[in-house]
């Protein structure tokens, strides 16, 4: 466990960036790739026939979601602890955005467990029709999915103040800080666009602008912990925030 006393080190640096990747492809699978298969928009129906049919799929992508909460919890604490010397105030509060989403996040996976059990005849609710059984588990996909909305929230603030702590710190690219303080206005304005003007394209268009920037910024930071890691830090470079 040495490598998790020195948040300075370049091998503390490097397995934090571990944990971002970890986050980044285990999303791309449970929370993109697996819905892309089994989820048929506007046919309930149709999609608990997938997920009944491709069971295995489901729980994995369900697999996937606890992997991302693991990774969270350990990308949380390790990002704390490095940037506390920039500011200890603001990577606390960024921590504590951060963990805010772990929790939502967490809460999401108790739908898709009762999505998968309404959508099986066989394990409750038997006095219930078909009809009625395809209404409640499509209920709690949506619940689910609204889950979404809700975590961007806080994700938005995390990184908002994460990005400023970048650019602030001194040993990463400033450049990557900023991009993701812009960028992390993406994930808000996802969440207004589902809740307030869902068939606003303009809208989604500036919203994949913003999401396509901080993409980049947060891979981009991940890959330079796991590739390059801090720079010495020198006093001069090293502002804080006044």
């Amino acid at each position: 466990m040495h490598v998790f006393s020195d948040p300075t080190s370049r091998g503390y640096a490097r397995l934090a960036g571990l944990f971002y990747l970890t986050i980044a492809f285990a999303g791309g699978f449970a929370i993109l790739w697996v819905p892309s298969q089994l989820q048929v928009a506007g046919d309930a129906q149709a999609t608990f026939a997938n997920i009944l049919a491709r069971n295995s799929l489901y729980l994995w992508g369900i697999g996937g979601e606890v992997v991302i909460l693991v990774a969270e919890i350990m990308v949380t604490a390790m990002l704390y602890f490095m940037f506390k010397r920039v500011n200890p105030t603001l990577s606390f509060a960024a921590a504590l955005a951060r963990l805010s989403m772990v929790g939502v996040m967490a809460a999401m996976l108790f739908f898709h467990f009762a999505a998968l059990t309404l959508a099986d005849p066989g394990t409750t609710l038997a006095s219930f029709s078909e009809a009625q059984r395809t209404d409640l588990a499509g209920l709690m996909l949506a619940t689910h999915d609204a889950g979404v909305w809700i975590w961007q929230i806080f994700f938005t603030l995390h990184l908002a103040i994460l990005g400023q702590l970048v650019a602030r710190s001194g040993v990463f690219p400033r450049l990557l800080g900023h991009a993701m303080t812009l960028g992390a206005a993406g994930y808000t304005l996802d969440t207004f666009s589902a809740f307030v003007f869902p068939d606003a394209p303009a809208l989604a268009a500036v919203t994949g602008v913003f999401l396509a920037i901080v993409t980049l910024a947060e891979v981009g930071f991940a890959l330079w912990l796991i590739l390059r890691g801090p720079r010495p830090a020198s006093p001069a470079a090293t502002p804080a925030f006044a």
